[in-house]
C-alpha cells in the first residue's frame, strides 16, 4: 500500500513539473487531435492522388470531412475573417477555386458527386438541420419570444424588403432579382436553414438544378452576415454614450418577462436510441412533406418546415422524440455542415458564378437590406417597451448567418444573452421567409 501511494505521489510530482508550454497535442481540428488528423490527412490525400478513393459514401466523406475540418478551423483563426463567418466563407470558395484550377482529379470529384448528388447527402442535412432545431426549440420561449418579436420582425422585414428593392432599382437589379436572389437570401437564416432549403425550392420551380442556385443565393447571405456583425459593433458602443437607450443585455423593460427568457434548461443526457428515433422522425418529415407537395403543389422543404413549426406548437411529437432529433441536429450541426460546405463548393459554387454576382451595386443593397432592417427596429423599440439597442441587434440576426451568424452578431455586440430572442428572429423569422418567398414565386411563375 506504501509504495502505490510513494508511485503515486512520484507520479504527480513530475506531472506537476512537466512542462506546460506548447503541445501539439493539445491543438484539435475539429474534434480530431492533430496528430491524428495529419496522418488521416496524408492517408486521404494519397488515396485521392493516386485515383484509389473507393467510390462510394465512404469516398466521399473522407474527403469533405477532411477538408472541412481543417478550413473551418483556419477560418476560425484568421482575424477580422473569424468574425464574419470565416468558416463558411473558406468552405465554400476554396474548394470552388481548387475545382477552377483543376485541382482535384476525375476520381476524387467523381467519389464526392456519389457522395452529394447521387446519394443526396444535401437532403438528409436540410431535413436534419431544419427539424431538429425546431423541434428542439424550448416551446414557451418559442411562443413567447414570438409574441415579442412579432411586431419588429414584420416591420424590420418588410422595411428590408422595400429598402433593398428600391436601392436594387437605381442600381440596374430587376425587382424579381432583388427580392428572390439578394433579399430573400440575406433574411433567410444562414446557409443550412435557408440557402439550401431555398436552392431546392428554386429548382422545384423554376426546374434548374439547386447548385446554380446556391452559387447565387450564398455570396448575399455572407454580405449580410458581415454588415449585420458591424451593426451589432456600432449598436454596442452607441449603447455605451446613450444609457438610456440601452438594455444591458435585456430586451424588454419588464423584469418578469426577462427572467422567463433568462432561465437556463439542463443539460439534456444525449440517449443514442432517442437519436435513432429522431432521425428517423426527421427522414419522415421529409418524406411528409414531399407527399403533400403532390396535393398542395408546394416543394416539399418548404412543406417540411411549415409541418415541423405546427407540430412543435401543436404538441404533437411526444418530448423524447422531440429530445432525440434535436440531439441528431446537433451532431449534424457540430460535425456535417462544414463538410457540407466543402461539398458544395467543389460541385455547386462554380468560382465564375460568385465572381459575376459581385459588385459595388450588389454590396450596396445587401447593406441597405440589413441596416434598414436594424434603423426601424431601433426607432419602434421605445412604443413596444424594449430597448432599441437591444430590439436593433436581436432583429439584426434576422440578416445572419444561422446559429453560427447568431454567435457572432451578439458577440461582437456582448450580447448572448439574447440568445433566445436571436434563436427565434434566424429561425422562425428565416422559415417564414423561406415560405413566403417560395409561395410568391410559384404564383409569380404559373
Amino acid at each position: 500500500m506504501k509504495n502505490a501511494k510513494a508511485e503515486m505521489m512520484s507520479e504527480n510530482m513530475l506531472a506537476a513539473s512537466a512542462p506546460t508550454g506548447f503541445s501539439l497535442n493539445k491543438i484539435q481540428i475539429g474534434s480530431v487531435p492533430f496528430i491524428l488528423f495529419l496522418a488521416i490527412g496524408v492517408v486521404v490525400f494519397i488515396a485521392a492522388y493516386a485515383g484509389y478513393l473507393p467510390k462510394n459514401m465512404i469516398g466521399g466523406f473522407a474527403v469533405i470531412m477532411t477538408m472541412g475540418f481543417l478550413l473551418a478551423h483556419i477560418g476560425r483563426l484568421i482575424p477580422v475573417l473569424k468574425d464574419v463567418g470565416g468558416p463558411a466563407i473558406l468552405c465554400l470558395m476554396v474548394p470552388s477555386v481548387l475545382v477552377y484550377f483543376h485541382m482535384f482529379n476525375a476520381n476524387t470529384l467523381d467519389t464526392v458527386k456519389l457522395l452529394m448528388k447521387d446519394a443526396n447527402f444535401l437532403y438528409f442535412v436540410i431535413a436534419s438541420l431544419v427539424v431538429g432545431s425546431i423541434l428542439g426549440m424550448n416551446r414557451v420561449i418559442l411562443i413567447q419570444g414570438m409574441v415579442r418579436m412579432f411586431i419588429p420582425l414584420v416591420i424590420g422585414t418588410f422595411t428590408a424588403v422595400v429598402t433593398g428593392l428600391l436601392v436594387g432599382k437605381l442600381f440596374g437589379y430587376t425587382f424579381y432579382h432583388t427580392f428572390f436572389f439578394i433579399i430573400v437570401p440575406i433574411i433567410g437564416g444562414g446557409i443550412g436553414e435557408g440557402i439550401l432549403p431555398l436552392s431546392l425550392a428554386y429548382s422545384s420551380i423554376l426546374g434548374q438544378t439547386p447548385d446554380v442556385y446556391v452559387a447565387q443565393l450564398a455570396p448575399a447571405a455572407v454580405v449580410g452576415n458581415i454588415f449585420a456583425i458591424i451593426c451589432a459593433g456600432v449598436l454596442a458602443r452607441l449603447g455605451t454614450v446613450r444609457r438610456d437607450l440601452n438594455g444591458n443585455g435585456n430586451l424588454v423593460r419588464n423584469a418578469d418577462d426577462n427572467a422567463i427568457f433568462s432561465v437556463k434548461e439542463a443539460p439534456k443526457v444525449i440517449d443514442f436510441h432517442l437519436m435513432g428515433g429522431g432521425l428517423l422522425l426527421i427522414c419522415t418529415f421529409f418524406i411528409v412533406g414531399g407527399l403533400f407537395e403532390k396535393v398542395v403543389h408546394i416543394p416539399g422543404p418548404v412543406l417540411m418546415i411549415l409541418i415541423a413549426v405546427m407540430c412543435k406548437y401543436g404538441r404533437v411529437i411526444p418530448e423524447s422524440m422531440e429530445t432525440g432529433a434535436n440531439s441528431f441536429y446537433k451532431f449534424v450541426s457540430s460535425s456535417l455542415v462544414w463538410p457540407l460546405m466543402i461539398g458544395l463548393g467543389m460541385l455547386y459554387v462554380p468560382l465564375e458564378s460568385v465572381v459575376a454576382v459581385f459588385s459595388v451595386g450588389y454590396v450596396v443593397v445587401c447593406a441597405s437590406v440589413v441596416m434598414s432592417m436594424a434603423l426601424i427596429s431601433f426607432f419602434i423599440a421605445p412604443y413596444l417597451k424594449m430597448y432599441p439597442i437591444e430590439a436593433s441587434i436581436v432583429t439584426s440576426c434576422h440578416s445572419g448567418l444561422g446559429g453560427t451568424g447568431d454567435v457572432a452578431i451578439l458577440s461582437a455586440s456582448n450580447r448572448m444573452s439574447l440568445m433566445p430572442f436571436a434563436q427565434i428572429a434566424t429561425r422562425i423569422g428565416g422559415a417564414s421567409t423561406v415560405i413566403c418567398a417560395t409561395l410568391l414565386m410559384s404564383w409569380i411563375m404559373r
